[in-house]
């Protein structure tokens, strides 16, 4: 049995194939299913069931990514919990919610590895939910999420910015009431799988407001275009780094009690990756704190 092995095992668990894994961690499927036959006969157990087209983990295959994990990741801290991190370098597998990919992430990627050539991030996009999931399994090192009701214990949140949620509403629109056009016209709904669409959606009913949907996006830009060719009104944050030449929109506020979005970079509380944790961390208050700037001034109608 070998590390390298294990992460092996773990890439099957995470990619659902031999052939994923395989492009994973850079070797051949043959390479794969021959590893795993020798974790099979080492061991004396079987960790796959191999009668399914694909093969599927075992029982016992399960309990044993749960400990290959651990023990990858105890690996993994071995010499920066002797020596301690001297630079900012590696390879970091970085999450990110669909609503930060025009705006937020890519100049924070870009100020991140201009300072560091030595940082090769790996993008995964997706929503809070599925990522919290590949933060407790290992799958990802750090996460940019909307922070949900309840956090695991075993993870860290580090807070960036609080995006209030907006009323969006084409320009031909004749009201300025947001309740009168969330009553009067057809509503675009922000993916309820999202949990910005959870709180929109709890916050409907609390104000006991019923709304005529119409469809359902997990795209900002896809949101604001529908709002724009005046499809519908929609309900979103208002991002914290607004996106270059947004579409012109009335951009309405809901009030006190709206919905507040907490975005934040989320990451194991043993990941033993401090500085570049910080370092991305502050990278994301600086490219947040020049955008407040550039759109301090009078309120204008745009989504963004």
């Amino acid at each position: 049995m070998s590390i390298r092995m294990l992460r092996t095992l773990i890439a099957i668990d995470d990619h659902k194939t031999f052939s994923a894994a395989a492009d994973a961690v850079f070797v051949t499927h043959a390479a794969v299913s021959q590893q795993m036959r020798a974790l099979e006969e080492n061991w004396g157990v079987q960790i796959f069931d191999r009668t399914r087209r694909t093969p599927e983990l075992t029982p016992v295959g399960r309990a044993l990514v749960a400990r290959a994990r651990e023990v990858v990741r105890g690996y993994d801290q071995i010499l920066p919990s002797v020596t301690g991190e001297t630079g900012v370098s590696g390879e970091v597998a970085l999450g990110a919610l669909p609503t930060t990919l025009t705006t937020l992430v890519p100049q924070v990627i870009s100020l991140l590895m201009a300072r560091h050539p030595d940082v090769h991030v790996h993008l995964n996009p997706g929503l809070t939910t599925a990522m919290i999931s590949q933060l407790e399994r290992g799958a990802l090192d750090v996460a940019l999420i909307t922070r949900p009701e309840t956090l695991p214990p075993d993870l860290e949140f580090l807070e960036i910015a609080e995006e209030p949620v907006q009323l969006l509403a084409s320009l031909e629109t004749q009201s300025d009431d947001p309740l009168e056009l969330l009553s009067s016209h057809s509503f675009i709904r922000f993916n309820r799988d999202a949990v910005v669409g959870h709180m929109i959606e709890t916050w409907l009913q609390k104000k006991g407001i019923r709304v005529n949907e119409t469809m359902e996006l997990d795209s900002l830009e896809a949101i604001s275009s529908m709002v724009h060719a005046n499809l519908g009104v929609a309900m979103a944050p208002r991002r914290c780094v607004r996106v270059r030449n947004p579409l012109a929109l009335k951009r309405l506020s809901l009030g006190t009690d709206a919905p507040v979005r907490r975005l934040g970079l989320a990451h194991r509380r043993d990941n033993p990756r401090s500085r570049i944790l910080s370092e991305l961390h502050n990278l994301c208050l600086r490219v947040i704190e020049s955008a407040s700037a550039v759109n301090a001034g009078p309120d204008r109608t745009t989504p963004e």
